[in-house]
């Protein structure tokens, strides 16, 4: 990942910020809407600061109705503007899948090309906040699912940067999945005045290793690396890959990685079973069986309602130790 950044690092919430006001300044038919995000800011702050810039005719709250938000805006982004619409919790998009599903997927092949929907929504994942089992689903996979969405997991703020700025400009519904618990973790953005950007489907190599692939999504990714770097103590070098969209996906980078390493580890916060864990293992199973050695490993979510109780929830999820666990056994195998 090449980037010159000055020694700069922001939060997650901050790249997401200002990628948000730069695309804004650039078209003026970029408009804001969700639940609190004008006064307020959002509820996890990210739009802090916007509202007072551009105004109530660019930035407004709505009513509580996820329908509402979401089918406005596939009927603003057909007629002119390009919408950037916030769930602020990736499990409400349950109450706007007729829009996302039915609607914005599928318009510009049911006119013949007449209609285009550019919108995004923005939205997040992860587990770990001890926020339930109605607040902390990640259902990413739900509409990778869908032909007509595009679906983005950035890792980092860089990424977050560089691939929200692709999704305001693209010409398609875009969903844009961010990760509750990366909001504050800081990292290496360029200067605002480099308007850089991320291709949607090319796959990032975040850190190389001989031994064994990890492909990791969004707020995995940082777990992955963590995990990478003890296990270099113990000679064993993993490559870490993070596909940052899932459609499109960068099926190459992938099934390179695994051909040249011969083990593949899959790590996602969503639920394990018929999830994305599941689609990604079968691809490197099929595109790079002969160069493995061992089967290909997968490690979600456990597929349960995620408890409030911390002890419980955190054994829901992966962590850096059962990361540790399973490449050791991968390795050894």
């Amino acid at each position: 990942m090449s980037m010159q950044t000055n020694g700069r690092e922001i939060s997650t919430s901050e790249a997401i910020n200002e990628a948000l006001r730069e695309e804004m300044q650039r078209d003026e038919t970029v408009v804001l809407w969700g639940e609190d995000v004008a006064l307020a800011g959002g509820v996890f702050k990210v739009t802090k600061g916007i509202y007072t810039q551009f105004g109530p005719t660019r930035v407004y709250d709505t009513p509580i109705s996820e329908a509402g938000i979401v089918g406005l805006a596939v009927g603003a982004a057909m007629t002119g503007l390009r919408p950037v619409v916030e769930v602020m919790f990736g499990d409400f998009l349950t109450l706007a899948m007729d829009q996302l599903v039915n609607q914005a997927a599928k318009i510009h092949y049911m006119s013949g090309g007449n209609f285009s929907v550019p919108m995004v929504v923005r939205t997040t994942l992860g587990a770990g906040r001890r926020t339930a089992a109605q607040h902390s689903q990640s259902l990413h996979a739900w509409l990778s699912h869908i032909p007509g969405l595009k679906v983005v997991l950035p890792s980092c703020p860089y990424d977050a940067k560089g691939l929200l700025k692709s999704a305001i400009r693209d010409n398609n519904p875009v969903v844009f999945f961010e990760d509750k618990i990366s909001y504050q973790r800081k990292g290496p953005v360029p200067d605002p005045d480099e308007d850089y950007t991320i291709t949607f489907g090319q796959a990032d190599v975040k850190r190389e290793g001989s031994d064994l692939t990890i492909i990791a999504t969004s707020g995995m990714v940082h777990l992955a690396l963590t995990a990478a770097a003890k296990l270099a103590e113990e000679g064993i070098e993993v490559e870490v890959i993070d596909p940052r969209t899932l459609v499109p996906l960068d099926t190459q980078t992938l099934v390179d990685s695994v051909t040249k390493t011969s083990r593949c580890i899959v790590i996602d916060p969503g639920y394990q079973s018929f999830g994305v864990t599941a689609e990604i293992a079968s691809i490197v199973a099929e595109h790079a069986f002969y160069a493995l050695e061992a089967p290909v490993r997968r490690l979600g979510g456990i597929d349960v309602p995620i408890p409030f109780s911390p002890a419980l929830e955190d054994l829901t999820i992966p962590t850096v130790a059962s990361v540790i666990n399973l490449v050791r056994e991968t390795v050894t195998a």
